[in-house]
């Protein structure tokens, strides 16, 4: 996990705990303290939510532009294989024609 998203979880967690002890040492009644613990919750569950879709999508950002650059590296990669391929092929066919013109001369020289 980044460090921004443990900065985000750790603001999260001490808002959600100094809000509950306010909450629960203010002199207020009973009903109201839980009306108001009830509201903190839902808000805690809301920037959790949205804390966590902003994580997905930055894990969901640095994957696709690493896949993108991956397919980037093997596509170079294939290019440049398949053009030493064609040196090698190259070369190995000149050498072929170097060996068949020595044969040729001492096949024509042993006759």
């Amino acid at each position: 996990m980044s460090d921004s998203s443990n900065t985000i979880l750790g603001i999260l967690a001490g808002t959600a705990i100094g809000a509950t002890i306010g909450i629960l040492f203010a002199p207020d009644k009973g009903t109201a303290t839980r009306k108001k613990l009830v509201e903190q919750s839902n808000s805690l569950v809301d920037d959790v939510a949205q804390s966590t879709t902003q994580l997905k999508n930055q894990v969901v950002e640095k994957f696709s532009s690493k896949t993108s650059s991956l397919e980037d590296e093997v596509e170079s990669l294939v290019s440049s294989a398949s053009y030493k391929a064609e040196d090698v092929i190259t070369t190995l066919e000149s050498k072929l024609k170097e060996l068949k013109a020595k044969n040729k001369k001492l096949q024509t020289a042993a006759k």
